[in-house]
C-alpha cells in the first residue's frame, strides 16, 4: 500500500492506475498467433517464456517504488532477483545451448567453432533450422543482422544498427508459417549511404551489404535473434567498425604465426584477447530531464560544482547502497547480461560521486567488442527502468573524474597460450628467446606508431579527460616496470638469452592473525597510457563511450607489422636475438616507468622523441599520414580510400558533437539562465546575451570552413576556449541565484543519489 497523504491528487490517481495495470499484466502471457512451420505440424509462435516487455517492467518498477512510499531516501528491500547463474547463456547460441538444437539435425556444437562453416555446402541451412528451433523455444520470432556503423559514439543508442525481420511468412490464405533459411541467416542488405561513410557511398550508389560474423555468437534479446555481422559497400569498402578489426587480427595472426614458426614454435594461429572495464555514471532521471545538455550531448556544458566532490576519496569501492535504486539497477544489468552469456564479473563504485564500473572476463576481441556494445545498451535501458539515467560520455561533469574503458590487450595462440605471459610461452615453446623477441617487437611498434594509438582514442569526450589526473596524458609511452625493463636492458646489452621469471614479494600485515600474501614485485602505474601488467598491456586512455574496434585495429596492425619485420629479417639471415637487440636500442626510449602526471613529463617526452599529440583533432588527421596509410595498406587492413573516409568521418563526428553542444548552450542560456537571472535580479543578462551572439558567430565560422579538418580545428577552439569562458559566466550566475529560481538541475541533484531524492517517484 502507499499513503495517499504523501502524494498529490494527480500522482495518487496515476499510481492507482499503475497498480491496476500491474494486476492485469504482471503474470499474463500475451496470446500468440499459431504459426505453422513449412512441412510440419502447427506450432505456437510464442511459448510464453515469461520475458516481460520493457513497458511491463517499467510499470512493475514504478509500482514497487510507489509501494515503498516516496521519501528523500528510499528504504527498499531487494526488488531485483539476486544475481545467480540460473539461465546463464540460455540466450546465446553456443556450447551446450547450440548442441541441443544442432544435434536434431545431425551436427554438434563444434561446427560453430569452425569459422568456415558459412562457406560449407548445406551447413548454413542446418544452422538456420537449429537457430529457428531455439528462437521459438525462447519466445523469439524476429531476427536481425546486427552491425556497427561508424561515428556512433555519443549519439547512436547501442552504437549499433539493425533491421528486424520476422522469421515467418504467410501462405496464400494469409496464415503464417515459419521460414528461416541459410541464405537469410548468412547475409543481409541495407542502405549504405544513410550511415556515415566519408564519401564511399551516395544516394545513387547506396548499396551496403551484411555478412554473418562466425566469431561472435548469435544471441536473443526480447523477441529478437541478433546475428552479429560485418558491413561493406558494393565495392567491398568497410562501412563499419568491425570489418577492419577482423582484417587486423587476421594480419597479426598470419605474421605472428610465421614468426613463431621461424623460432621453432608451430601453432595454428593467434588471437587477440581483450577485457574491457566499462565506467559510467548513474544519475536521477528526473534531474536528467532538467538538463538539455545531458539529454542531447551526454555532458554538462555548464553547472556550478557542488560543495562536495571526490576530494575525500569516499566513493571509490564504497558499498553500493540499497538506499538507492543503483544496486537494483546493477543487479538487473548483470542478470540480463548473464542470460546472453556475457560474463559481467565485476561491479563496483568508482572514484567520482554516482560513478560505477562493470568489467567482464577477458575473451576474443571480436566477441568482446560486440558484448561491450550490448552491455552499454543494456545499461542505458535498465537504468531508465530504475528511475535513473546512465551517462557514458567521457567527461559528463567538470571538476570530478571522467569515465574510461580500459582496454586490456593480450595475444595468444588458438589453444590458449598467452604470448605475453612468460611462464606460459616458455613452457609451451621450450624456447625462452621468444618472449623477449615478442616484447622487443611490441616496444618498437609502440614507439613507431604512437600517433595511431593517440588517433584511436581521439573521441570527443577525451578532450576533457586525458591528463586530468584521471587518465594518462596524450603521450604514448609504455610502462614495463623496473624488473621487466632491467631484464630487457640486460638482454639488449649482452644478447644472453635467459628465461624471464617475474619476481614476487611477500607483504606482511604486521598482525599474526593475518596471513602474509605474495604479490608481484612490480607496483601498479596508473599514469601510463599503455602499461604492461604481467600478462597483458592495458590501454588506459580509451574513452568510455567508444567502440574500441579502432583501438584494437590499430594495436593489431602495429603488432602485425612488427612481427613481419622480425620474420623478414630472420628469413634474410639475422638471428632473432640480434634483431631484438637492434629494435630495443632504437625504440626503448618509449619505455617510461615514472609518473605520467608529472607536469614536466610531456615536454620531456617530446625531447626524447616520443609521440605527444595534445589535440584530438590533430590526432585524427594523423590517420592519413603517408606512414600510416602505407602501414594499413601493406597489412591488408585499410585501403588509402578507407583511411581517408575514416579521417573525414572522425572529423565530422567531432565537429557535429561540438556544434550540438554549442547550440544546446545557446538554448540553455536563452531558455533557462537569462530568465532565472531576470527573476533573481542578477546583473548577468547583457553579458549572457552577448555570449549567445558569440556562440552563433563561432558556429557560423565553422560552417564556412574550407574543409573538415579546418572545421574541426575551429570547433575545438570554440569548445575549449569560447564555451569555457561562457560557462564561467553561467556558473557564477548559478552560484548567486536562489535554487527556487534556477530551472536547471544542479550538480547537487545530479551527483548524490545517496542523499538527494530519487527520480522516478518525483516525476
Amino acid at each position: 500500500d502507499f499513503s495517499r497523504s504523501t502524494l498529490t491528487p494527480t500522482r495518487f490517481a496515476h499510481e492507482q492506475t499503475t497498480m491496476s495495470a500491474i494486476g492485469a499484466t504482471m503474470n499474463v502471457t500475451a496470446a500468440a498467433p499459431s504459426v505453422r512451420r513449412a512441412g510440419s505440424k502447427a506450432s505456437t509462435f510464442s511459448k510464453g517464456t515469461g520475458i516481460k516487455s520493457a513497458s511491463t517492467r517499467v510499470v512493475a518498477r514504478r509500482a514497487r517504488n510507489a509501494a515503498a512510499a516516496p521519501s528523500a531516501m528510499l528504504q527498499m528491500g531487494p526488488a531485483s532477483p539476486a544475481t545467480t547463474l540460473d539461465g546463464f547463456g540460455d540466450h546465446c547460441f553456443k556450447g551446450a545451448v547450440a548442441k541441443k538444437y544442432l544435434a536434431k539435425y545431425g551436427e554438434s556444437e563444434k561446427l560453430l567453432d569452425d569459422t568456415t562453416w558459412p562457406t560449407q555446402a548445406g551447413k548454413a541451412d542446418i544452422v538456420a533450422k537449429a537457430v529457428l528451433d531455439w528462437a521459438v523455444d525462447n519466445g523469439a520470432g524476429v531476427y536481425c543482422h546486427w552491425f556497427q556503423p561508424m561515428a556512433a559514439s555519443g549519439v547512436r543508442h547501442g552504437l549499433s544498427a539493425q533491421v528486424h525481420q520476422t522469421m515467418f511468412e504467410f501462405d496464400k490464405d494469409g496464415k503464417p508459417f515459419y521460414n528461416f533459411t541459410g541464405e537469410m541467416l548468412l547475409q543481409g542488405e541495407t542502405d549504405g549511404s544513410s550511415y556515415p561513410n566519408g564519401g564511399m557511398r551516395a544516394t545513387h550508389t547506396a548499396g551496403g551489404y551484411l555478412s554473418l560474423d562466425p566469431l561472435s555468437p548469435m544471441f536473443i534479446r526480447e523477441d529478437t535473434v541478433f546475428i552479429p555481422a560485418c558491413f561493406v559497400s558494393y565495392n567491398g569498402d568497410a562501412l563499419d567498425e568491425k570489418t577492419p578489426l577482423h582484417r587486423a587480427v587476421q594480419s597479426m595472426s598470419t605474421e605472428g604465426t610465421r614468426l613463431l614458426g621461424l623460432m621453432g614454435y608451430k601453432t595454428d594461429g593467434l588471437i587477440n584477447n581483450i577485457g574491457l572495464e566499462q565506467e559510467l555514471f548513474l544519475v536521477p532521471r528526473h534531474a536528467f530531464y532538467r538538463r538539455p545538455d545531458l539529454q542531447f550531448t551526454g555532458r554538462t556544458i555548464m553547472g556550478k560544482s557542488a560543495a562536495r566532490g571526490q576530494e575525500m576519496s569516499d566513493h571509490y569501492m564504497a558499498p553500493i547502497s540499497r538506499a538507492t535504486t543503483a544496486f537494483d539497477c546493477m543487479r538487473q544489468i548483470q542478470m540480463e547480461c548473464f542470460k546472453m552469456g556475457i560474463p559481467l564479473k565485476t561491479r563496483h563504485r568508482e572514484v567520482a560521486p554516482n560513478q560505477y564500473e562493470f568489467a567482464p572476463l577477458f575473451g576474443n576481441c571480436i566477441s568482446q567488442t560486440d558484448q561491450n556494445l550490448m552491455v552499454m545498451q543494456i545499461i542505458e535501458e535498465v537504468a531508465s527502468e530504475n528511475g535513473l539515467a546512465a551517462l557514458m560520455q567521457e567527461k559528463p561533469f567538470a571538476g570530478i573524474n571522467g569515465s574510461g574503458k580500459h582496454n586490456n590487450w593480450s595475444l595468444g595462440t588458438k589453444d590458449g597460450i598467452n604470448l605475453l605471459n612468460p611462464k606460459q610461452i616458455n613452457k609451451a615453446s621450450k624456447n625462452p628467446e621468444i618472449f623477449p623477441v615478442v616484447m622487443a617487437a611490441l616496444v618498437s611498434a609502440i614507439d613507431k606508431h604512437g600517433d595511431l594509438m593517440r588517433m584511436s582514442i581521439a573521441s570527443p569526450g577525451n578532450d576533457f579527460r586525458l591528463g586530468a589526473m584521471e587518465a594518462p596524458p596524450a603521450v604514448m609511452s609504455t610502462y614495463l616496470g623496473g624488473d621487466m625493463t632491467e631484464y630487457l636492458q640486460k638482454f639488449m646489452e649482452t644478447g644472453k638469452v635467459e628465461e624471464y621469471t617475474p619476481l614476487k614479494k611477500k607483504i606482511s600485515f604486521g598482525a599474526s592473525a593475518i596471513s602474509p600474501i605474495e604479490v608481484p614485485a612490480e607496483d601498479r602505474n596508473r599514469t601510463s597510457p599503455f602499461p604492461y601488467g604481467g600478462a597483458r598491456f592495458e590501454f588506459r586512455a580509451a574513452g568510455s563511450a567508444q567502440n574500441v574496434s579502432m583501438v584494437n585495429t590499430c594495436l593489431n596492425t602495429m603488432a602485425a607489422e612488427a612481427f613481419q619485420i622480425v620474420a623478414d629479417r630472420i628469413e634474410a639471415g639475422e638471428t632473432p636475438t640480434a634483431i631484438a637487440q637492434d629494435l630495443l636500442k632504437k625504440h626503448s626510449k618509449v619505455i617510461f616507468n615514472g609518473n605520467g602526471y608529472d607536469p614536466e613529463w610531456p615536454d620531456q617526452a617530446v625531447e626524447k622523441g616520443i609521440w605527444r599529440i595534445d589535440s584530438g583533432v590533430d590526432a585524427m588527421c594523423k590517420l592519413t599520414d603517408a606512414k600510416n596509410t602505407e602501414l594499413f595498406e601493406k597489412m591488408g587492413v585499410l585501403t588509402p580510400r578507407e583511411c581517408e573516409a575514416r579521417r573525414t568521418i572522425m572529423l565530422e563526428h567531432y565537429t557535429g558533437s561540438v556544434e550540438m553542444e554549442a547550440m544546446c548552450m545557446v538554448d540553455m542560456i536563452n531558455q533557462h539562465v537569462i530568465p532565472s537571472c531576470k527573476k533573481a535580479e542578477l546583473g548577468f543578462v547583457k553579458k549572457l546575451e552577448d555570449s549567445v551572439k558569440t556562440l552563433k558567430k563561432a558556429v557560423g565560422e565553422i560552417h564556412g570552413a574550407s574543409d573538415s579538418a579546418n572545421a574541426a580545428a575551429l570547433a575545438r577552439v570554440m569548445r575549449l576556449d569560447t564555451m569555457i569562458k561562457i560557462r564561467e559566466v553561467c556558473d557564477e550566475a548559478e552560484s548567486l541565484c536562489p535554487p527556487s529560481l534556477w530551472t536547471l538541475a544542479s550538480y547537487d541533484e545530479l551527483l548524490f543519489l545517496d542523499t538527494k531524492p530519487e527520480g522516478d517517484l518525483l516525476l
